[in-house]
């Protein structure tokens, strides 16, 4: 990836659909009737288990979702993940997909640091950008299972690859990239077969923000704000909808309200002129930026250096890449929250 494609999940969010994972949502899947896709028999090399895996819970399973529900016969070989950050839960689950979609024509998959182990040499077929997916592509790796979890797959898309296999679409309780995490891992598990090692996952990752809450009591008690800035006098503040606040609230902090009454309905950011920019008053401000010329920017607007935040040194300057500290909060899976708490706990904690 280019130095200059660096913020590339960060600037999806404000060029896709504006919404992102929920704070809290309940676990459970309804399990509704049998779907009506038709199977293509998986060929026997195909998505071999990333690591080993567990041993596959028994099938039929009924998983619902957006349109309907799916019932998948037999333990799937041949993955297809469609939902942007899929990939890291079907990967943590010991499942290789044969095919993925990409971020802005970027082909991050062998680079991740959290993932990096877990594709090894194997890197999957870039089978479309987005919601934009190439379905000869598809149709070609004779997929039995297709995910689209974090995405916004349309009811048309979900008809046609449902001609030729089984489509877990995004989940139904929540809008286009609104699932929380938890929920989404949840949902890849049981298509998977795979209830049990999920359950552990979504148990561990909780268990590792309440160890950085216990850790950090005071945490608690701060406010925290998270923004970018892509072009001089523009700014933008992450919602409560966002990957990104939800991952920080999750480590104890409290989000500020006025940036939700900023942004328009269903967004997940609040767009910002420099005149607005008291709102990231805050005790702590994360900035995810893309190299030091957008820190300095930022830095040298003479609105930003009346901040409080901003003259105590209470605000912090986060790479989305090189380290990929802002990335893996950006995608906030079950692979990558591990890595961006180990990354950003001592930054935070160097903070006074």
């Amino acid at each position: 990836m280019s130095a200059g494609a660096r913020p590339a999940l960060a600037r999806f969010a404000r060029s896709a659909p504006r919404v992102a994972v929920l704070a809290v949502a309940a676990l459970a899947l309804a399990a509704c009737g049998g779907g009506t896709e038709k199977t293509e028999s998986p060929s026997a090399s195909s998505s071999a288990p990333a690591d080993g895996g567990g041993k596959p819970a028994a099938f039929p399973v009924t998983v619902a979702h957006k349109y309907g529900s799916t019932t998948i016969d037999k333990e799937p070989k041949t993955v297809v993940t469609l939902g942007l950050s899929d990939q890291d839960a079907a990967l943590a689950l010991g499942v290789k997909p044969v095919g993925a979609v990409d971020w802005f024509k970027e082909k991050p998959y062998g680079k991740w640091p959290w993932a990096k182990e877990k594709w090894g040499s194997t890197q999957p077929e870039i089978v479309g950008e987005r919601d934009e997916y190439n379905i000869e592509k598809i149709a070609a790796l004779k997929p039995d299972l297709v995910i689209a979890q974090y995405s916004g797959m349309k009811k048309e898309q979900y008809d046609t690859l449902s001609k030729f296999t089984k489509v877990v679409a995004q989940p139904k309780e929540h809008p286009d990239y609104g699932a929380p995490w938890q929920l989404m891992t949840q949902q890849i598990g049981k298509a998977l077969g795979k209830d049990a090692e999920a359950a552990k996952l979504i148990t561990d990752i909780d268990a590792r923000f309440k160890a950085a809450r216990d850790k950090h009591p005071e945490w608690a008690t701060k406010t925290l704000a998270v923004a970018d800035s892509f072009e001089a006098g523009k700014y933008s503040a992450f919602t409560k909808i966002d990957p990104k606040s939800i991952f920080f609230q999750e480590l104890g902090f409290k989000l500020k309200p006025e940036i939700d009454t900023l942004s328009k309905p269903g967004f997940n950011v609040a767009e910002l002129s420099a005149e607005k920019l008291n709102v990231l008053d805050v005790d702590r401000l994360v900035w995810v930026t893309s190299s030091t010329e957008a820190n300095d920017r930022i830095k040298a607007e003479p609105l930003y250096k009346k901040l409080k935040v901003h003259q105590e040194k209470r605000d912090l300057f986060v790479p989305y890449q090189d380290p990929d500290i802002g990335a893996a909060f950006s995608f906030n899976t079950v692979l990558s929250i591990p890595y961006a708490i180990d990354e950003i706990e001592p930054l935070l904690a160097a903070v006074k």
